[in-house]
């Protein structure tokens, strides 16, 4: 049978592995967006 240390401790590792999926997605999400607004400017440089 888990003891509770270990059920505790199995929690805090899930716990941290959800907050860096987060951190992930965010980061990502940050990435692509500067993605279009380079696009974008190289767009507008080509343009004028």
């Amino acid at each position: 049978m888990i003891n509770t240390t270990t059920r505790i401790a199995a929690a805090v590792l899930l716990v941290f592995a959800l907050a860096s999926c987060g951190n992930t997605i965010r980061g990502f999400g940050k990435d692509a967006s500067n993605t279009v607004d380079a696009t974008e400017d190289a767009a507008n440089d080509v343009a004028n």
